[in-house]
């Protein structure tokens, strides 16, 4: 049996982890689970699938856990999440809390030779030169589970043609056709309506800012080891196509599929096999619309910003990454308006003067100023400028 520990169990990659895992219980066993403060949700996860060690954000949390499962090894904080990471008998980990969060556990994971299922793509953003070396240095294995990144993986697994172009889809998310003035105006229960996918709160965000999209930009170029200019984006509504690979030749390889996130799941926990997953296929019997177009920059200029911040390299996608994190935040909060998101980041990454990221003290000391800074801009009387 392949153990798996689980960081952000809670979340809804986390919890659909779990219900894959659920088809196979002859192949998979539950080691590790990391979440926040969602006491009462990881509560019922232990007394389902009774891993040997638990951990979640706070110590306070952590009191209660040991209260009710006294027999469990229960840990906190970040170390908590690296001991659920490293833990002996955890053979695959799946790193899918969100944000910075998940940087540290994540590597360790990685530097003790584990493989791991990445859902958490800011750990790439913010040192994807630390996590890539590592990966070679430990002769781990890092799967992408990203629906994007997963599709190009299956793209290319056993192919060593040249690559021309990486295509990520983009849904457009919930303001595709709307215009700037709407989208100064836009509320959050319009932003955290998402048309084709179920998410969390902040990544739903980030789809409709398309951030997140830029932020799968920076993913891709560690993960492929191709150039910036090689990743390119394209709207696609539908979310049918969740990628596709053009070869030198002209030729584009693409992966299809319905939009449920055991799919990419499944495939990161057993590959190289492919196994049933009891899900609905594609039905290509009835009328199959799929419209493709290009991001519209000036609209959506998160996309923009990341392909900036990847150009400047170093700790600039850190800071991005780190900006956003905070802008989002105070947006959920309803302390800032849609717009002043992208406007956020801008200033933040404007005022960075990006030094190599090869150290993770390097990384962590980006992430610290860029929150700080644009804190600062959110709390400003005159505004982001």
């Amino acid at each position: 049996m392949k153990g798996v520990s689980i960081l952000g169990s809670t979340g809804s990659v986390g919890t659909n982890t779990l219900r894959v895992m659920d088809r196979f219980p002859e192949r998979f066993r539950v080691i590790g689970l990391g979440a926040g403060g969602s006491v009462d949700a990881l509560s019922a996860q232990i007394r389902k699938y009774r891993p040997l060690i638990v951990s979640v954000s706070s110590s306070h949390h952590a009191d209660t856990l040991r209260r009710d499962f006294p027999e469990l090894d229960v840990r906190s904080g970040v170390d908590g999440l690296v001991d659920v990471a490293t833990h002996p008998e955890a053979d695959f980990i799946v790193s899918a809390t969100v944000g910075a969060v998940g940087l540290v556990p994540t590597l360790r994971a990685i530097e003790a030779g584990k493989s791991v299922g990445l859902a958490n793509k800011e750990t790439l953003v913010m040192a994807g030169e630390l996590m890539t070396k590592a990966v070679t240095e430990a002769g781990a294995t890092l799967l992408p589970v990203d629906s994007e990144h997963n599709a190009i993986h299956q793209c290319l697994d056993g192919r060593d043609q040249p690559v021309k172009h990486i295509w990520l889809t983009a849904s457009g998310g919930p303001f595709r056709t709307a215009t700037l003035s709407e989208m100064r105006e836009a509320t959050l229960e319009q932003a955290l309506k998402h048309p084709t996918w179920k998410m969390g709160p902040k990544i739903t965000i980030d789809s409709a800012t398309m951030m997140n999209k830029g932020l799968e930009v920076i993913e891709a170029y560690w993960l492929f080891d191709v150039s910036a200019e090689q990743v390119r984006v394209v709207i696609h509504p539908q979310s049918v196509i969740h990628s596709m690979v053009e070869l030198e030749d002209g030729s584009l390889i693409a992966q299809l599929g319905v939009t449920d996130m055991r799919l990419p799941i499944q495939y990161a926990l057993t590959y190289p096999e492919r196994l049933d997953t009891g899900l609905p296929p594609l039905d290509l019997e009835t009328p199959l619309q799929l419209d493709l177009g290009p991001p519209d920059f000036e609209r959506f200029p998160c996309l923009r910003l990341a392909y900036e911040a990847l150009s400047q390299g170093g700790t600039a996608p850190a800071v991005l990454n780190a900006a956003n994190e905070v802008a989002v935040a105070a947006f959920l909060d309803e302390r800032i308006g849609f717009l002043t998101i992208g406007e956020t980041l801008q200033t933040t990454l404007a005022r960075h003067d990006p030094k190599p990221a090869r150290t993770l003290e390097a990384v962590l000391e980006a992430d610290r100023w860029a929150r700080e800074c644009a804190e600062g801009l959110i709390r400003a009387p005159a505004g982001v400028v």
